[in-house]
C-alpha cells in the first residue's frame, strides 16, 4: 500500500442553525475552502484527481460534484458526496485515502459540508393522491420501530446506564467552551473567514449556573440530558488534501505533512449510538498495538456531553490530550461536516508536535456506527 500524507486542512467557523449562515448553501460554504487549500499548497485544480464529501441533509443529488465544479475545478475531476450521517466527513477522508493508498489517485479533496439552516423538507409521498404528505425530521436508522430512538433519548438513557448526571454533564460542557476560549487563536488558525465570522459562534463563557438553566432535551427513568450538555444543530465544511509520497515531494518546501497511519469504520449495537465509539476505537488499538497513552492529542466527538464522558473513561483517554480546543458542545455539530472538523482539529492541534507524534480523531453515528483515523506528525 502506498504512503498517504494529510497536507492541509481547513474549515469554515461553525454557525448554529439559523444563524449567521442561514442563507449560504452548502456550495458557499464549501468553496471558498477548497479555493483557500488550493491557494495555500501551491496545487493547480487541474490536478486534484477525486471530490469525495460527506453530507446528511442535502436531501439528494450530489452536492459534492456540484461544490467541486462552483469551485472552478475541470469538468473531468470526479465528485462522490457519502451519506454515513455523523461519520460522514471522517469517512470521507478514509475513502479519500484508501484511494491513495491503493495507487488509483495522488490528490483527493475530502471532508464534510453540512448547512442545516438550509437543509432539505423531507416528506414521504402519499399513498393516496388526496391525502397529505408525511413529512419527517429525521429517517429511520434501523428497521425495528423499537430498537430505532431518537440520539437525545439514547444518551439519556446511556446517562442512566452508567450513572452520569446533569452536574457532571454540565462541567463537561463548561470545560469544553472555556478550552475553546482559551485557544481562539489557534482556532482561527484553521478556519476561513465567512459571512462575518472567524471562529466558531457558540462558544461563550458557560457558567454552572447558566448550565443548570438550559432544559432538559430527553429524559430515561431518573436520568436526562440538557441543552448544555447537547451539540447545537449548526453549519459548516471542513476539507483536507490528502496526498500520495510522490505528490508530496512536489509541494513546496515547508509544506507540513502528517502521515495516515490507519483508520477503522465499525458498528456497535444499532439502538445505542453515543457507546458506538468504545468498540471500535477498541478494535483499532488492537489491531494497531496501541492504548491511549500513544496519544500526543485526540478529537472525540462530543454529541452528547455524556456520550464524550463514557467514552473517554472506558477507552481510558487523557483528559490532558483530548479536545485540547474545545469540542462540538463548545461550537456546534454540523453533521455531515462533524468528522472532518475532528481531523482539521487534529491536524492544527498537533502543529508543535514532536516527530513521530500520533492522533486521534473518533465520531460516532445514528444507527451505531463510528469511525476511527489515526495521523501521525
Amino acid at each position: 500500500m502506498n504512503p498517504v500524507y494529510l497536507v492541509a486542512a481547513l474549515r469554515t467557523p461553525v454557525a448554529p442553525v439559523n444563524g449567521a449562515f442561514k442563507t449560504l448553501r452548502v456550495s458557499d460554504l464549501a468553496v471558498p475552502v477548497i479555493q483557500a487549500l488550493l491557494a495555500q499548497t501551491g496545487l493547480n485544480p487541474r490536478q486534484i484527481d477525486q471530490v469525495i464529501l460527506g453530507n446528511a441533509l442535502y436531501g439528494g443529488g450530489n452536492p459534492a460534484r456540484l461544490i467541486a465544479l462552483a469551485a472552478g475545478l475541470p469538468e473531468l475531476v470526479p465528485a462522490m458526496t457519502i451519506d454515513t450521517q455523523c461519520c460522514s466527513g471522517l469517512d470521507s477522508l478514509r475513502l479519500g485515502a484508501q484511494a491513495i493508498a491503493s495507487g488509483q489517485a495522488d490528490v483527493v479533496l475530502a471532508g464534510g459540508v453540512e448547512s442545516t439552516s438550509r437543509r432539505a423538507l423531507r416528506a414521504h409521498r402519499p399513498i393516496n393522491k388526496d391525502d397529505s404528505p408525511d413529512f419527517y425530521e429525521r429517517p429511520a436508522f434501523t428497521p425495528w420501530p423499537d430498537r430505532d430512538p431518537d440520539m437525545a433519548d439514547s444518551a439519556a438513557r446511556l446517562a442512566h446506564e452508567h450513572g452520569i448526571n446533569l452536574d457532571q454533564q454540565n462541567a463537561w460542557a463548561i470545560d469544553s467552551h472555556a478550552k475553546a476560549l482559551a485557544a481562539q487563536d489557534r482556532l482561527t488558525n484553521e478556519c476561513i473567514p465567512l459571512a462575518g465570522l472567524n471562529v466558531d459562534a457558540a462558544t461563550r463563557p458557560l457558567s454552572e449556573r447558566l448550565a443548570n438553566r438550559t432544559p432538559k432535551v430527553a429524559q430515561w427513568q431518573t436520568s436526562a440530558v440538557n441543552v448544555a450538555g447537547t451539540a447545537l444543530q449548526a453549519d459548516a465544511a471542513a476539507l483536507c488534501l490528502l496526498v500520495s509520497e510522490r505528490m508530496l515531494a512536489k509541494l513546496p518546501a515547508g509544506t507540513r505533512a502528517m502521515r495516515w497511519a490507519t483508520d477503522i469504520s465499525g458498528g456497535g449495537p444499532a439502538d445505542a449510538p453515543p457507546w458506538a465509539i468504545v468498540p471500535v476505537v477498541q478494535r483499532l488499538f488492537e489491531r494497531n498495538g496501541l492504548s491511549a497513552k500513544h496519544f500526543h492529542r485526540i478529537e472525540l466527538m462530543e454529541a452528547y456531553a455524556v456520550q464524550a464522558i463514557v467514552n473517554s473513561h472506558q477507552l481510558g483517554l487523557p483528559l490532558d490530550k483530548l479536545n485540547q480546543g474545545g469540542g462540538a458542545l463548545a461550537r456546534g455539530h454540523p453533521i455531515g461536516a462533524s468528522g472532518a472538523i475532528l481531523a482539521v482539529r487534529a491536524y492544527h492541534e498537533m502543529a508543535q508536535a514532536p516527530k513521530g507524534s500520533l492522533a486521534l480523531a473518533a465520531i460516532a453515528a445514528a444507527g451505531g456506527l463510528a469511525s476511527a483515523v489515526v495521523l501521525e506528525a
